[in-house]
């Protein structure tokens, strides 16, 4: 019986040794896509901020170095105002004119009113009225 428990215990130390490396190589694969998702945040609050300042052509902040940049402990990116305002300091052609991140403004959100016809002028309501009857024949 001891050649038995001696097998068993063999078995599961190999079960363990095996839960042990697959353990290693997903808390590997988890730093690796932890790395892979902060490189995605800081790449997208650049190009952000990068719109923020008017940049031309979003292909210029290929030229950035964002090694430097880190994330704090609520998962924002501390300095990207600053590398982006020393970045069009050295590179002014890449930017244009400061805009919002919208040139547009926004539609107006109460739907257009027509004009009724106690607030025509004589002239309006007879050019409306003769519209209206043009589009009914």
């Amino acid at each position: 019986m001891n050649e038995i428990e001696t097998e068993s215990e063999r078995g599961g130390e190999d079960v363990a040794e095996d839960f042990r490396a697959q353990a290693i190589a997903l808390e590997r694969r988890l730093h690796e896509l932890k790395q892979q998702f902060d490189m995605r945040l800081i790449r997208a609050e650049v190009k952000a901020e990068a719109v923020r300042a008017g940049i031309l052509d979003l292909d210029g902040l290929k030229l950035l170095d964002l090694s430097g940049i880190v994330l704090n402990d609520e998962g924002e990116v501390e300095n990207a105002n600053d590398l982006i305002t020393r970045f069009k300091k050295a590179k002014p052609w890449l930017f244009g004119m400061t805009s919002s991140s919208s040139p547009l403004t926004p539609p107006s959100a109460l739907p257009p009113r027509q004009k009724h016809a106690t607030e025509m002028t004589k002239e309006e309501y007879a050019a409306a009225r003769a519209m209206l009857l043009k589009q009914r024949y």
